[in-house]
């Protein structure tokens, strides 16, 4: 092979390396762009600041504020106490809220060092162990989904029984993690599958801001509170309905993830203060001005809007006073 072959062989094969390379990195350029456009950046603007933490360890009855508290899949939970762990039902084992005992909402229920305590107006609080491993375990339901609960024996039912005017027989059940949680997604579909809760109506978190209460508080011939719509996080140092957009936020180590706005109900109208139920007020003032699109009738029918439902995408401790920021991609 003469000096002119070797010469011709060696530019054909940089060429072939030249086109070999620009075709590779045009194929990481892409897969780089491609990439970027799939999984953008993260962007967290500030929307406001926790201003109450509330637990309400027995279903419909009144609630806990905290300072901190540990946000798990499930709920919320502070020492001894979990969120809506505890509930209420009938002999047969069907779920009592306010919605059918409105005094319920002025019943609290504590733990510490290992018992329960049940306080109510005019009722002698009942001191009773949590654990009681050799009591039935009974089969409850919620929203007419079986769920189970150990029953806390007959003083806790004679207390409730006495204190909810003793023509019915009322019977106290405590959830165990041992226990077949409910599954959100069973009754509304827009829960993911693998959300599992123990007592809540729907899923483990409910968030409103002060706003909003305000804003409905200014509609009304008397002010309503934040206690009277249950919620578990209460944000402040924001604009009346703002949570209504935020998709996901993140509050410290905390991730939640909307999943629905909270549709109201005759419950709203049990006064938290007296245990009244006026089943008018706030409710048709809601009705009024916070009913859905018309393409999510088939969601919320005719309830009307307020506060918003979220899952725990990541859990963490909860601190009131912390920041809160809007997730955007």
């Amino acid at each position: 092979m003469d000096l002119k072959e070797l010469a011709a062989n060696a530019l054909a094969q940089n060429k072939k390396a030249a086109l070999l390379v620009g075709a590779a990195g045009a194929a990481l350029l892409g897969f780089g762009l491609g990439y970027k456009y799939i999984r953008k950046p993260e962007k967290a603007v500030r929307v406001g600041v926790v201003s109450q933490i509330l637990i309400h360890p027995l279903k419909s009855g009144k609630s806990v504020p905290v300072s901190v508290a540990e946000c798990q899949k499930m709920g919320l939970k502070a020492g001894e106490l979990e969120d809506r762990h505890w509930l209420v039902v009938t002999k047969e084992g069907n779920m009592v809220t306010a919605r059918q005992e409105p005094r319920l909402v002025l019943v609290s229920l504590s733990c510490k060092g290992g018992f329960g305590y049940l306080n109510g107006p005019d009722m002698e609080e009942l001191k009773f162990p949590v654990k009681q491993p050799e009591n039935p375990i009974l089969n409850c339901r919620v929203f007419s989904k079986d769920i189970q609960g150990r029953d806390c024996g007959d003083e806790a039912s004679h207390w409730l029984t006495s204190y909810l005017g003793g023509e019915k027989t009322f019977r106290l059940v405590h959830y165990e993690p041992h226990m077949k949680p409910r599954r959100p997604a069973e009754s509304e579909p827009l829960y993911p599958q693998f959300e599992q809760v123990a007592y809540p109506d729907y899923g483990p978190i409910m968030l409103l801001s002060e706003a909003s209460v305000k804003d409905l508080s200014s509609k009304l011939d008397q002010e309503v509170t934040v206690e009277r719509f249950r919620p578990s996080i209460v944000i402040g140092d924001c604009e009346p309905f703002d949570e209504d957009s935020w998709e996901e936020i993140q509050i410290g180590s905390v991730r939640l993830q909307r999943v629905m706005s909270c549709g109201r109900c005759i419950l709203t109208t049990v006064d938290p203060e007296t245990g009244v139920m006026s089943r008018k007020e706030p409710l048709e003032t809601l009705k009024s001005y916070r009913l859905c699109k018309p393409s999510e009738t088939h969601i919320y029918k005719k309830a009307p809007l307020f506060g918003q439902l979220h899952t725990v995408k990541k859990t963490g401790i909860l601190h009131v006073g912390e920041e809160v920021y809007k997730i955007t991609r």
